[in-house]
């Protein structure tokens, strides 16, 4: 999984853009207290363009005002989205101290200790407010499905593992947004946004096929996330490197990619040689020897290739 963190501040609007242009899935992260915020809805907005599916995050529930019911009436009146709280608030003596799954209808203790597992607790049986929240969280998913919609109205009890894989299909076609919430100065509901990543959120294969326009005839063509079809991607982002100089980053939409290989600029017209890959840790780099649909790396040996432009096999031209 390749994490890209935007700026969210609007005067990096230009950032945001190219990101979302090369991202399968988000996770859009709300202040508890403050709510949608303006850059909040510009990003929103430029990611309905891009129909990136998402998540949603609702950060510092341990600060005094927090309120996650606010935040999702904002997220539905300023978004125009569709929320699905999946998570309720746990609090003691008004300290955030873990979330009920609504899931599974447990409570998840966390504790300051980075990486440390949440405790799972029985939550009481009389919980009225977790059985509604569920009721409803059940109720919006199986609308979204005509199989479990007649289950619901049967009064059939849909597994979780049915209603996963339909909030998956949900939030892959921009349908629900499932909402987590959580602090992550100290560490509180991290570990299950993480799994909501993997369990909603589309990976390359999920997406529908890239499109473009094939440039000596101007015929539509569409690429899928194969390794066996022709290499295609696009460079998003150029940074000057100290140590490894000018370092293009690019997301491979299909085929595979090697070190060593030559690649064609079908908008300039030119062959660029990579002469070496990276996969990106933040300010570190693991060099690699190839790479492949879905894969976002850093390249250097590209020297007249800019942000926006199509890389791709020259005997498959096509252009992003």
């Amino acid at each position: 999984i390749n994490i890209i963190d935007t700026p969210g501040h609007i005067d990096f609007t230009a950032e945001v853009q190219r990101s979302l242009r090369v991202l399968d899935g988000g996770v859009v992260v709300f202040d508890a207290v403050s709510g949608v915020e303006p850059q909040s809805e510009t990003v929103w907005h430029q990611a309905d363009l891009f129909g990136v599916p998402r998540v949603c995050f609702v950060n510092k529930m341990d600060r005094p005002g927090a309120d996650l019911d606010r935040t999702v009436r904002m997220i539905v009146d300023r978004l125009k989205a569709h929320p699905l709280p999946v998570q309720l608030p746990i609090f003691s003596e008004q300290e955030f101290m873990g979330v009920i799954d609504l899931f599974q209808m447990k409570a998840l203790i966390f504790s300051d200790e980075p990486g440390t597992e949440p405790r799972v607790e029985e939550i009481p049986s009389d919980d009225a407010t977790a059985r509604t929240a569920r009721e409803q969280m059940v109720e919006r998913i199986a609308a979204t499905d005509e199989a479990l919609t007649v289950s619901f109205l049967s009064g059939e009890q849909i597994p979780n593992r049915e209603l996963q894989r339909a909030l998956r299909r949900a939030v892959i076609d921009n349908k629900l947004v499932p909402v987590f919430i959580g602090s992550a100065l100290y560490n509180r509901g991290i570990q299950p946004l993480l799994d909501g990543v993997v369990r909603y959120l589309p990976s390359p294969v999920d997406t529908r096929p890239t499109d473009g326009i094939d440039p000596r005839t101007g015929a539509s063509v569409a690429r899928r996330a194969d390794a066996d079809e022709p290499f295609c991607s696009l460079a998003f982002k150029i940074v000057s490197d100290p140590f490894v100089g000018r370092l293009t980053y690019l997301r491979v939409y299909s085929g595979e990619l090697e070190r060593g290989s030559t690649v064609y600029n079908p908008g300039r017209g030119f062959d660029e040689r990579v002469s070496r890959l990276y996969h990106m840790y933040a300010d570190e780099r693991q060099q690699i020897k190839s790479c492949q649909a879905g894969d976002i790396v850093g390249v250097v040996g590209l020297k007249q290739t800019f942000t926006g432009d199509t890389l791709c096999d020259a005997d498959h031209e096509i252009l992003l």
